[in-house]
């Protein structure tokens, strides 16, 4: 596992970066809606572009953030049967679920995401509605970008489960 020690460095920087642009994201978005519901409220004043990128910021920092939640393990577990299991049989549940479903899964976003997402910037997909912000395509390329992080850091972490089964001796 020391031979992949610099690889798996490298995931978690990559996650650490989305998760600080993510963080960076949060705090504009919540800055500018509540700009939003301040000028709607105290001037009855809007606008269609920055409600969109409302829009534009939660998805970013949602999909920004995926794989730096899974570097963090601040994802979605169901704890109820691994709360009994041992460390080592938690490792190889880990590395299963890894390989069976996680690493898949993002494989199957990115392919599944990629026509989509090509058809819009072949379009240069802007906002349908009048004052809308352009360029919708940059966002939608988030998502096979944020599959492919989530892929990295699952890629990782489903190694480190090996490595903790394999040293517990649960070869």
């Amino acid at each position: 596992m020391s031979r992949l020690a610099p690889a798996l460095r490298w995931a978690d920087a990559v996650s650490e970066a989305g998760g600080r642009v993510a963080a960076a994201l949060a705090v504009a978005l919540v800055a500018l809606a509540f700009g939003l519901v301040l000028a709607r409220h105290a001037a009855g004043a809007g606008s269609v572009a920055a409600q969109e990128a409302v829009l534009w910021l939660h998805a970013s920092v949602f999909l920004l953030g995926l794989a730096y939640a899974l570097r963090h393990g601040a994802h979605v577990r169901v704890d109820v049967f691994s709360q009994r299991w041992g460390a080592r049989t938690r490792d190889w549940v880990e590395f299963g679920a890894g390989v069976a479903l996680l690493l898949p899964f993002c494989a199957f976003i990115v392919a599944m995401s990629w026509d989509y997402v090509a058809a819009s910037w072949a379009a240069r997909e802007g906002s349908r509605d009048p004052g809308g912000l352009p360029a919708w395509y940059l966002l939608k390329a988030l998502i096979p970008l944020s599959a492919g992080l989530l892929f990295l850091q699952g890629l990782a972490e489903t190694l480190r489960a090996l490595s903790r089964a394999l040293a517990r001796g649960g070869a």
